[in-house]
């Protein structure tokens, strides 16, 4: 017998040649794709691993020992190399289509069941025509018996299976993501799960799980759609002897001061008559409205008092009853140094206010024209910078904001109220009475004033920011 004359030698040496040089250059080649993280890596692995080693097996059973196509392990291994194509070209076609799927795309929408499903229908169908062509079978009555079953399937669960792909449908149009907000069925929360056959959805109670063949045959709002700001709306209402302009500077007012308010968006606020005002409030995410609408009511009850506005029809205020005043009066006499002439002073021209938790007391970039002297509760101390507010310190009571009234500064730092709040209220003609009466009343309200000053910008410094000069609290 001739090798060279036959050819299998001649085989065997090319296949011993090429096979390592494949495996070499492969291999390379996977390196620089899973350095990348890219994914085409896995179909190069594939590749590798073992349609290389298949392939080279077949080529050594058919061509280089020259065994019959027809033996039945030239089969087999025929068999097993054309099902790791299959397996090759559906990862190539998956890694070309939905591996770099930009967001919004609609590879990027196609929900995972719909991918899957077609690639088990290639699979079958590549299985089938790999059977017919290595092994002869006859599968043309097999995919028509097949398709005879699916029809009587189909008709049997027809009801199940329409749920189904509506759902299905629901999930391509992708009308929500995880972690959007729906109102949908008289459930309001966030989305955390979606599959083929229900949504999870949050809603602070717990785990409410709704059918999407329920939602694609209803109508259902998506609270975190479009993007921006979310508008939260509530109705209050007044008394009709509260003058309408007043009412509604007062309800925008307080609602652009709430902390959840959406970046430099405004509150805007509508008269429908007979005393009832509606309010729409800009906040940052739909999930915020609960918290949002309770903080504003509680800030709008203080809010309404302090201007003697009638909300729900009631004006009455705890701070107003006989005696508090001078109960007030007592806690900070010690500071201004009263006396029986000063004091008298003091009650016949101040008055009393309160502050929620949070309310800001005294803003900052104002020219204050009283000074506010704590009575009861505690102030926080803030400077703004970078975006949000720096706190350096507190106010007790019997200490004193807004002391800039005194000097004709405006103020550079914010108070905001840490606990309900009370303070006095003296206005400027009054304090510059009292000063001019104690020298020394004057002199500690400078000292206050550069130590607020000198602790503002001494946390200004710690964060790494600077500010001009900054004037006292």
């Amino acid at each position: 017998m001739d090798p060279f004359q036959d050819g299998w030698l001649g085989w065997a040496i090319a296949i011993a040649i090429a096979v390592p040089v494949a495996l070499v250059i492969l291999t390379e080649i996977l390196g620089a794709l899973t350095r990348r993280g890219n994914p085409a890596a896995g179909p190069v692995r594939l590749l590798r691993n073992w349609i290389v080693p298949v392939a080279a097996l077949f080529a050594l059973l058919v061509f280089a020992f020259q065994s019959d196509a027809d033996q039945v392990w030239a089969r087999v291994v025929a068999t097993v190399l054309g099902f790791l194509l299959i397996l090759l070209v559906l990862s190539a076609f998956n890694v070309a289509l939905f591996a770099n799927a930009k967001a919004g795309s609609w590879q990027e929408r196609i929900p995972s069941i719909f991918v899957e499903l077609a690639r088990l229908i290639l699979v079958v169908v590549g299985l089938a025509l790999l059977f017919q062509w290595v092994w002869e079978a006859d599968v043309a009555g097999l995919i028509a018996a097949l398709g005879v079953t699916s029809i009587v399937i189909g008709l049997a669960l027809q009801n199940a299976v329409g749920g189904v792909i509506s759902g299905l449908l629901l999930l391509f149009e992708q009308p929500f993501k995880i972690g959007d907000w729906l109102d949908a069925a008289g459930v309001q929360g966030r989305v955390i799960e979606v599959n083929w056959r229900a949504v999870h959805i949050d809603t602070g109670s717990g785990i409410q799980i709704i059918p999407n063949s329920t939602l694609s045959g209803a109508s259902f709002t998506n609270l975190s759609q479009p993007a921006g700001p979310h508008h939260v709306s509530t109705s209050v209402a007044f008394t009709t002897d509260d003058p309408p302009h007043e009412v509604i500077a007062l309800l925008i007012e307080v609602a652009d001061s709430l902390p959840m308010r959406a970046g430099e968006e405004r509150a805007s606020a509508d008269y429908a008559g007979s005393g009832k005002y509606s309010v729409s409030l800009p906040i940052n995410g739909p999930e915020l409205a609960p918290q949002a609408l309770s903080l504003y009511l509680a800030w709008l009850w203080y809010a309404a008092r302090r201007r003697g506005l009638a909300l729900d029809g009631d004006a009455s205020d705890p701070i107003a009853e006989p005696g508090m005043l001078e109960r007030a009066v007592e806690v900070v006499g010690p500071t201004l140094h009263l006396g029986e002439e000063e004091r008298e002073l003091v009650l016949a021209t101040s008055h009393l206010e309160r502050y929620g938790l949070g309310e800001i007391v005294q803003p900052e970039g104002v020219l204050p024209h009283d000074i506010r002297f704590i009575v009861d509760g505690r102030v926080r101390l803030a400077v703004e910078a970078g975006g949000g507010r720096l706190e350096f310190g507190s106010a007790e009571p019997g200490d004193y904001v807004g002391q800039t009234a005194l000097t004709r500064e405006k103020t550079l730092t914010t108070a905001i109220a840490a606990d309900v709040l009370t303070v006095l209220v003296v206005p400027l003609a009054t304090v510059d009475e009292l000063v001019r009466s104690r020298p020394l009343l004057a002199q500690e309200i400078g000292q206050s004033i550069e130590l607020k000053r000198r602790l503002a910008a001494d946390a200004l410094a710690s964060a790494g920011l600077v500010r001009g000069t900054l004037g006292g609290g």
